[in-house]
């Protein structure tokens, strides 16, 4: 019944930054936790951070602490992702992803968007 929409895909050059949004629709939205993934082409989708919908420490994977920082908007049901100093390897479709049982990589997804393509150039 909810519905999750990304946006804030680009190309941006090795270093920059950019912002990903992950908008909720449906009137059944209540998650315990959100969570952003990506998947590179011919490699595993991976859990890159996670957060609480209550609040809490964030989760995020060793490959992008410090560098990537997750947060959410009640007002708006809505997911960022800021990616800061960003890196060839960073080059994937992102998907947001929402889970009713909690966060982290040993939840549960079930409810996915579409993906927003993230090129780093070198």
């Amino acid at each position: 019944q909810v519905q999750l929409t990304e946006s804030g895909g680009a190309l941006v050059q090795a270093g920059g930054s950019l912002r990903l949004s992950c908008g909720a629709s449906g009137r059944t939205f209540s998650p315990y936790g959100m969570g952003w993934f990506r998947q590179a082409p011919e490699k595993e989708r991976e859990l890159v951070a996670a957060i609480s919908w209550r609040g809490g420490a964030p989760y995020y994977a060793d490959s992008v602490k410090g560098r990537f920082t997750i947060s959410r908007e009640y007002a708006k049901n809505t997911m960022y992702l800021h990616m800061n100093s960003l890196k060839p390897e960073d080059t994937a479709v992102y998907f947001c992803a929402a889970s009713d049982r909690g966060y982290g990589p040993s939840v549960l997804y079930g409810t996915w968007g579409q993906g927003t393509q993230v090129t780093v150039s070198s």
